[in-house]
């Protein structure tokens, strides 16, 4: 209902029209910042656009009618302007994949309410808590590529939006209360600076649950499957899981079906069986006779680097709890493993494996060196039954 005694958001889908926002966008210090995917929907995901709220209006970029997004390059890069997110990261890693944007000073809602000790951390979920707001999410996993989108879409996309800057406004001041402000730029800036960090590719069937024990010939049909899945996602345009899943793509390396019965036995729709149960087949043959895989060399972390990891997992959950916060929140995954790697000695050694982490310093920088030194609890023994039935 507070939606329709809105303004209609500006629709921005020419160069020109970018340039005007642009300009506008650069008069403010603080501007909310939302994007929208079409993961779910395409073989190659896209962003398909990108909403910006200001105190007096909402913006909607048609991201794929615009080749060029550079006029928007520094606003993000501005650290001058303020750009409210609610659960930044991944729309951060769209902007530098599709656009090589990259932002500096962020403000995330999604990771405020979570140091803060908040178990609903979903925009609706805050929203309501905090202001009173009632969002429907219906379009949370709509197709954002297609055009046009309907008014519900639109209006759907401009919420997501409106309401963060009062949003951030609640947050920060419960922040400073509660004496966490610091810990929230901290990982504020840990967010922004994360999304220049490009992911190393690997191969598909590296990436799927349940074959790290499969033998090199199972890893060799798994391959094949893969690779057929791909190039039939990729002409369908689709998701690779809605061609098939890894569960049944690791049902079918395992069992190694001969007929399309056998494929039904294995739970494949009569549809799938109908459309792909020959190359399916065959993508499983295909595996059986061509020369084995060259089985990846990951090397086994040495104990040393087990146990510490294991102390310090088990540290910031107990320091987690103590504040009533999810354990990353204390000392990031990332962070941690590298701690376990490099074993510093010192606080300057700790500063640079934690880079502008000045309140976590302070507050567990000497209790991290300290369980470094400590040894791991024994593992109990199991018993063995030698019992005779």
């Amino acid at each position: 209902m507070q939606a329709e005694k809105l303004l209609p958001p500006v629709w921005v889908a020419t160069p020109a029209a970018l340039k005007k926002m642009a300009d506008e966008l650069a008069c403010w210090t603080r501007i909310a910042v939302d994007t929208e995917s079409n993961s779910l929907h395409a073989f190659r995901e896209q962003l398909c656009l990108i909403q910006f709220s200001t105190p007096q209006t909402d913006y909607l970029v048609d991201s794929l009618a615009l080749d060029d997004l550079s006029p928007l390059a520094s606003i993000f890069a501005n650290s001058r302007i303020e750009k409210i997110f609610h659960a930044a990261e991944y729309d951060l890693i769209c902007l530098k994949r599709d656009f090589d944007i990259t932002a500096t000073n962020i403000f995330d809602t999604m990771q405020a309410a979570r140091i803060l000790g908040y178990k609903q951390v979903g925009l609706d979920s805050i929203l309501t808590g905090k202001l009173g707001i009632i969002l429907n999410k219906k379009y949370q996993k709509a197709d954002w590529g297609e055009r046009p989108l309907s008014r519900e879409m639109l209006n759907y996309a401009r919420l997501d939006t409106h309401h963060l800057l009062d949003l951030c406004d609640c947050l920060q001041t419960e922040l400073q209360e509660r004496g966490r402000w610091e810990l929230a730029l901290e990982e504020f800036l840990r967010l922004a600076q994360g999304n220049a960090n490009g992911k190393t590719e690997i191969p598909a069937w590296q990436r799927v649950k349940g074959a790290q024990k499969f033998s090199d010939r199972q890893l060799t049909i798994l391959q094949e499957l893969c690779a057929w899945r791909e190039k039939q996602a990729r002409h369908m345009n689709r998701p690779l899981f809605k061609v098939i899943d890894d569960k049944r793509l690791v049902a079918i390396t395992q069992t190694l079906p001969q007929t399309q019965d056998d494929l039904a036995a294995l739970g494949l729709t009569a549809r799938q069986i109908h459309i792909y149960g020959d190359e399916i087949l065959h993508a499983v043959r295909r595996g059986k006779q061509i020369p084995l895989i060259s089985r990846p060399s990951n090397l086994r972390p040495n104990q040393a680097f087990m146990d510490r990891l294991n102390i310090l997992s088990e540290w910031r959950k107990t320091a987690g709890l103590k504040i009533g916060v999810e354990s990353d929140i204390i000392l990031p995954k990332n962070w941690m493993h590298l701690i376990a790697e490099r074993n510093p000695k010192n606080l300057n050694d700790l500063a640079a494996l934690m880079p502008h982490a000045p309140w976590r310093l302070e507050q567990y920088g000497e209790e991290i060196l300290k369980i470094l030194t400590m040894k791991p609890a024994p593992v109990a023994k199991k018993s063995i039954n030698t019992k005779v039935n």
